[in-house]
């Protein structure tokens, strides 16, 4: 068909309306990037903060994707880390929420890279080995040989190299099962910790008695979920899993405008290859859908839509997840959802939309549980030393409770190997 002038000139004018869009994204961008938002409900939290009296019964560290640490010793993070387990002490847990190796988990023994994925996992337990609390390590997509369809031989690699390095730890749930698995932290408070990426993993994964999965099917979990979190309404819930129920950020479908020009710095930064207009119909493919690891993916839309519909029957209940490199808090139909991926990288994070809270930065979030009921959320940034930087947010989660109901027995995680807990 002969391009007539017509056709000519629609073209030109979506060419000149999308350059435009892009110009001024890109001055948008620049303004807020890098920078804490916190919406405008929240803008007072620095007012805002524990009364100095209130007695601690638990915290928490949520580190997620630390796949990319320094192993040298200077890591920012685990520095960082290092301050908040010497402060925390027993009464503590430290939830590592997956791609706790970068780029494809633990290769086997003789595999090129192998050397270098050991040194990056055992540089993390090196900055555990003398702590007081609990360790609990789940998998991401990342960990599962960033789900092909030999992930699972790599994820039970890494589980294995945990247990036998670090035996006081909880690697969760076990033998790569979808779970829910539960493990009771303190009094009134329960962890509750779920294999997500189970549900969009390629190829071989277990599931049934034979490999000691409590579930015999990919719905089953939820309805057990269902039933712990009805058995325990009289606790506090914290719910883990490596990826997000909602994000601002790149498997969230968010985009910066560079990505649209050059779309290959998606998958390699420094891929500066333009591709205007083409380079659009990346973001576009993403949002609609999407690769395995984005929200928009069949998999995953399945897997977060019966995954939403259980947890937002439970007030209060607190969803903490990584996968994207930011940190990030929604409140959002009476539940709490953290991003908590900024663990050894960061990439975009757009401002606004559901969002209390976002940061293009590393760090992790923090937990703080208090004897009244209060729960108070704590953002924690490396600086040079092991200090933290200042606070750049934080809020109070969960208002004091009237009173706190004595724990009945509940149902918990199998204890690792050599822990006496």
């Amino acid at each position: 068909m002969p391009i007539t002038p017509l056709l000519l000139y629609a073209f030109v004018a979506a060419l000149v309306a999308l350059s435009v869009w892009l110009v001024l994204r890109y001055a948008q961008e620049r303004r807020y990037r890098r920078r804490p938002y916190v919406a405008p409900e929240a803008q007072e939290w620095a007012s805002h903060h524990p009364a100095p009296d209130l007695a601690l019964r638990h915290r928490v560290a949520l580190v997620g994707d630390a796949g990319a640490v320094a192993t040298d010793g200077s890591d920012p993070i685990l520095n960082l880390l290092q301050g908040w387990l010497r402060e925390a002490d027993a009464a503590s847990t430290v939830v590592f929420l997956g791609d706790n190796i970068y780029p494809t988990g633990l290769p086997a023994e003789d595999a090129p890279g192998r050397k270098a994925a050991e040194r990056r996992l055992d540089v993390q337990l090196a900055t555990l080995r003398d702590y007081a609390g609990r360790i609990i390590y789940l998998s991401g997509n990342h960990d599962w040989n960033k789900g092909r369809r030999d992930g699972y031989q790599y994820l039970l690699r890494q589980e294995a190299y945990v247990r036998q390095r670090l035996p006081g730890a909880y690697y969760l749930p076990a033998n790569g099962c979808p779970g829910p698995v539960t493990l009771q932290l303190a009094d009134n408070l329960l962890l509750v910790v779920l294999n997500t990426q189970w549900w969009v993993q390629h190829g071989p994964k277990p599931l049934g008695a034979l490999h000691g999965c409590t579930a015999a099917d990919a719905k089953t979990p939820f309805r057990q979920l269902q039933q712990i979190l009805e058995q325990n309404r009289h606790q506090q819930i914290l719910v883990a899993g490596h990826h997000p129920l909602y994000s601002n950020a790149l498997h969230g479908g968010k985009f910066t405008a560079k990505q649209h020009v050059f779309p290959l710095t998606t998958v390699y930064k420094k891929a500066y290859v333009p591709l205007p207009g083409i380079g659009s119909l990346l973001p576009l493919y993403r949002n609609l859908v999407g690769a395995e690891e984005d929200m928009a993916h069949p998999r995953y839309r399945k897997m977060r839509r019966r995954l939403l519909k259980v947890l937002q029957q439970f007030p209060n209940i607190i969803y903490a997840a990584g996968h994207d490199h930011n940190l990030q808090y929604f409140h959002y139909k009476n539940g709490h959802y953290l991003v908590s991926g900024a663990g050894s990288k960061t990439a975009f994070v757009q401002q606004g939309g559901r969002a209390t809270f976002i940061h293009e930065h590393t760090g992790f979030f923090g937990l703080d549980f208090y004897e009244n009921g209060e729960v108070w959320l704590r953002t924690l940034e490396p600086t040079d030393t092991t200090d933290p930087a200042p606070e750049v947010f934080r809020q109070r989660l969960i208002p004091p409770q009237t009173s706190v109901t004595p724990l009945p027995t509940t149902v918990r995680a199998s204890a690792p190997a050599g822990s006496a807990d």
